[in-house]
């Protein structure tokens, strides 16, 4: 096997972390809340702008703007399920209205959204969430092979750290939607929702063609839908902590205060405790409406003729969503934000939580996802239950009581979807010691009183080298078709790594999370090889031979060759940190000891006797502790 190759190929992997805000059905949920809270004359413009919309597109389109009978295995999308599309399903408007629009798998989409909603109701507890989001994930991922890779290609969902604390509401809006400011979700919401208001106003000035209309409505909608995408991740805890730190620290970050919540107070004033993804309460879909409520009012008054801008900046004939591609960018593009719209930005954004302080004195706790290159220790200790001795005869079940203590060097890459994943990668080096067996040479009572004298197996001591890697289909694939499928295609590729990440193609290996800490079948993941004779020369033993008539007892030296299997564990739900990861966990395993050369002691030149592997089945309990590296 080779590891190098192994680390290199997870090692892409772990930048394609999913860092969405609000999962589907909350991002839906949130505007779907707005939408009812139109006042009727702005509620009839939104349904004549989404009867325009429509035209043509009646196929997947519903009939009402926001259809609350829409559940499992929809045939339609409403106007609601736009803003969970747009970001996580799509990397610009324009991309947002041809998924919507051209293909089949958005259908799918919506149903998984559906059946995760559906399912989180029903859930009692945080471990069923987990358990949800587990299998959701992997049946977007199914669905949207992208998935992934959009969210964690950028900063695009995440607020900008304040970079000090007496900053003006309005001098870091400024520097959230300025040219060249780094991606972020204030200054992508302005981008889109400034396209939004300026097609609404071409729509209330210009003579237009009934298509044209229809292309233009259809455009306006897609664009200020997308802008709400980002708009309600800015109410999602997570989010709030401000933009630091490697890609694992932001994740960390991210997954600790989506899961406990963040105080927050908005610009306005108001104190907040928001939660994350998966953990939205109704008060939190609550505030986040009002202010995505906000934004459709003034995209609706600019339909209307309201605040209309000096100058517009579109090429005659245009009709089309914006193309900002939100994936591949960096930074924000020239003319994100339009001098005449500042009032409005400003009405809206004055109520969005004031984000964390940049990294320094002030700044909030920050924490550590299990991502990037880390060395640690591992020290264990196990007892197997032996299926007999080397020696054909000696057939009496026994144990074993084992320490060990490795040196970890490996990539962590937990957690790529949520806490069910697992990409995790390491070479574990280490030195084991063996008790003696309680099986004796012979099953004869007057044996056993000799102690661990006359044990079948003497304690001994091994070198033992540990690999552990994820895998598609069956172990090691990674290693074989991973670089084929990087150079031919890198999307087939990464699906491959992330679906290994979470389980397997057949997911039977995704960490089950209870309340008690974190389960996971792991047949094939990972595997230890122990050479037992190379410490101190091969190891003395003494087994029965009934070959001689002077005596039924030889004396060889032996070298073996263990394999250990581990196929369950369990882990402590671990604490969150920021350079370090201690957790303590269990396996369960199985053994075979298989034997190599003998040389025969006493009797000397007679043929060595005949021995046989031994297979063993344990529990372990370790400590796995890890420094990661870059943690800037």
């Amino acid at each position: 096997m080779n590891i190098k190759a192994a680390i290199i190929i997870l090692m892409v992997s772990a930048f394609t972390i999913r860092s969405s805000a609000w999962i589907y059905p909350e991002h839906r949920d949130i505007t779907l809340l707005a939408i009812q809270k139109l006042d009727p004359d702005r509620r009839l413009l939104l349904d004549k702008l989404w009867a325009q919309a429509r035209t043509g597109n009646e196929y997947r389109l519903s009939e009402a703007v926001a259809d609350v009978t829409l559940n499992e295995k929809p045939q339609y999308l409403d106007y609601a399920a736009w803003s969970a599309i747009g970001g996580d399903h799509s990397i610009s408007p324009e991309n947002m209205v041809y998924n919507i629009l051209k293909t089949d798998w958005i259908l799918k989409v919506a149903d998984v959204a559906a059946r995760l909603k559906n399912g989180i109701v029903a859930a009692k507890n945080k471990s069923e969430i987990e358990a949800e989001l587990r299998n959701s994930d992997l049946r977007f991922l199914r669905a949207d092979p992208e998935y992934i890779s959009r969210a964690g290609a950028n900063y695009g969902h995440f607020m900008l750290a304040r970079p000090e604390v007496n900053i003006s509401a309005s001098d870091y809006f400024y520097s959230c939607y300025r040219e060249g400011a780094d991606l972020n979700l204030i200054g992508l919401y302005t981008n889109f929702h400034t396209s939004a208001l300026l097609k609404a106003s071409r729509l209330a000035t210009e003579i237009l063609t009934p298509e044209q209309r229809s292309e233009l409505a259809l455009a306006a909608l897609a664009d200020e839908a997308f802008a709400l995408h980002f708009l309600e991740d800015g109410f999602s805890a997570g989010h709030v902590a401000g933009i630091w730190g490697n890609a694992a620290v932001r994740k960390g970050t991210h997954d600790y205060y989506d899961e406990h919540g963040l105080d927050v107070i908005t610009w306005n004033g108001d104190r907040l405790v928001l939660m994350g993804d998966a953990y939205m309460r109704p008060g939190d879909a609550e505030i986040a409406s009002n202010i995505v409520l906000l934004s459709l009012q003034q995209l609706l008054d600019a339909a209307q003729g309201k605040n209309q801008p000096a100058v517009f900046n579109f090429r005659e004939g245009v009709f089309m969503a914006d193309t900002f591609n939100t994936s591949a960018a960096i930074t924000m593009p020239v003319q994100s934000s339009v001098p005449d719209y500042l009032d409005l930005y400003y009405e809206i954004l004055i109520n969005t939580p004031v984000p964390g302080l940049a990294s320094g004195s002030g700044e909030i706790p920050r924490f550590r996802s299990e991502i990037g290159p880390f060395i640690g220790i591992a020290p264990s200790a196990s007892i197997s239950e032996l299926s007999g001795g080397f020696v054909k005869s000696q057939t009496s079940r026994g144990a074993i009581p084992s320490l060990e203590f490795a040196v970890h060097f490996g990539l962590g890459t937990d957690g790529v979807l949520n806490k069910s994943g697992d990409g995790l990668v390491f070479l574990d080096l280490g030195w084991r010691l063996d008790g003696a067996s309680t099986i004796k040479i012979k099953p004869d009572r007057e044996y056993s009183e000799f102690g661990s004298i006359l044990s079948a197996i003497p304690s001994r001591e091994a070198l033992f080298a540990r690999i552990r890697l994820p895998f598609y289909v069956i172990p090691g694939d990674l290693l074989i078709a991973g670089p084929v499928l990087l150079l031919l295609s890198p999307e087939t590729f990464n699906k491959m790594v992330v679906t290994a990440s979470q389980g397997g193609l057949v997911p039977w290996q995704s960490g089950i999370i209870t309340s008690v800490g974190r389960f996971q079948f792991m047949l094939g993941r990972e595997v230890g090889v122990y050479f037992y004779g190379v410490v101190n020369g091969a190891d003395a033993l003494l087994v029965p031979d009934e070959r001689w008539e002077t005596g039924d007892i030889s004396l060889i030296s032996l070298r073996s060759t263990k394999l250990n299997f581990p196929f369950l564990e369990y882990r402590l739900i671990r604490t969150f940190s920021s350079k370090q990861s201690a957790s303590l966990l269990m396996q369960l395993y199985t053994e075979v000891d298989i034997p190599g050369k003998v040389t025969m002691k006493l009797p000397a030149n007679v043929e060595p006797v005949e021995l046989k592997p031994i297979w063993s089945l344990g529990i372990k309990l370790g400590f796995d502790w890890r420094y990661y590296y870059s943690n800037k």
